[in-house]
């Protein structure tokens, strides 16, 4: 079939031009010139055997042949245009505004997101900054990965993801001079060990003695305010730590870390999915949660239940 149509480009010329009133204008409103606008009109009135506009002073207007050219495509490249500029943008509820613990984001998300991202290529992931007492108000995310425990935020769906269970770390020499010269026969002998504890979960270390049957007393050692920090001294054999599994599985799996007593201990507290209410319907949401539960379920297969009595991470 042959098509009697003309080019896209030149009706928009026309129909602004005639809307606009003028070239100049018309150029203005599409990012042209006002001769590509002339050019434009003059190759429609080329493609239609006969004029389209009447030029005068005062400005243009439709002979009746442009006229009904006119009527005729004008709705229809609003139309165009508008599902053209749907098409162009992300599909409504396929963008993820996501705050999560920088940390936890590093560490355990970021290597597992591209398994996402190849399951949803359709959904696209924004990070907004990270607010440690995130109430998602005003320009807030959709949701957040805060630490907290679940059903403890009114007005929050939360789920748990990953974070409760906690071990003990150190260097591999401390170890083996350790068990060399026959001690850390038990926990409670860490006790004489300089222990490293989070600036923002100084208790962590009372709590896994706690867990474990052992009464530990004052507990003093250096302070750190980041978990990467933290791993580095272990690694630097500055001390011990007691951190989330979840983030220091790498180095132990490397070697570069050890556990010396792999008890299972639990904190209270772990890494919880936050989103409001109005968001719980959301496609992009409820498609990160389904994929982020199940992967973290994998993650949580051999943690264990035995519970410490609080505990916090960030």
């Amino acid at each position: 079939m042959k098509i009697h149509s003309p080019s896209m480009s030149e009706l928009h010329a026309f129909v602004a031009a005639l809307r606009l009133g003028s070239f100049t204008r018309a150029a203005e409103r599409l990012c042209v010139t006002q001769g590509a606008i002339s050019r434009a009109i003059a190759r429609l009135e080329s493609h239609f055997g006969q004029a389209l506009l009447i030029r005068s002073p005062s400005g243009i207007s439709p002979t009746a042949a442009g006229r009904r050219l006119l009527e005729g495509s004008a709705d229809a490249l609003d139309v165009i245009e508008q599902i053209s500029r749907e098409l162009r943008l992300p599909k409504a509820g396929n963008t993820l505004a996501l705050s999560v613990i920088p940390t936890l984001a590093s560490v355990w998300l970021m290597p597992r997101l591209p398994d996402f991202n190849q399951r949803h290529p359709d959904i696209r992931l924004e990070f907004a900054p990270y607010r440690r007492d995130e109430d998602f108000s005003g320009d807030a995310p959709h949701a957040a990965i805060l630490s907290g425990i679940p059903g403890a935020r009114p007005g929050l769906r939360t789920d748990y993801v990953i974070g409760r269970e906690v071990v003990v770390i150190c260097h591999p020499s401390r170890l083996h001079a350790r068990l060399a010269a026959n001690r850390w026969q038990h926990p409670a002998e860490l006790l004489s060990e300089p222990l490293i504890a989070h600036a923002n979960a100084p208790n962590n270390w009372l709590h896994w003695f706690e867990a474990i049957g052992v009464t530990p007393g004052d507990i003093s050692g250096p302070r750190m305010d980041q978990v990467s920090i933290i791993v580095r001294a272990v690694m630097a054999d500055m001390g011990i730590a007691v951190l989330q599994r979840c983030l220091v599985q790498e180095e132990i799996d490397s070697g570069r870390v050890v556990v010396p007593f792999d008890l299972p201990v639990c904190l209270q507290h772990g890494y919880i999915l936050c989103s409001p209410e109005r968001h719980n319907g959301y496609p992009a949401l409820v498609a990160f949660r389904e994929w982020l539960l199940e992967v973290a379920d994998e993650g949580r297969a051999h943690e264990p239940v035995q519970d410490a009595t609080a505990g916090k991470l960030d």
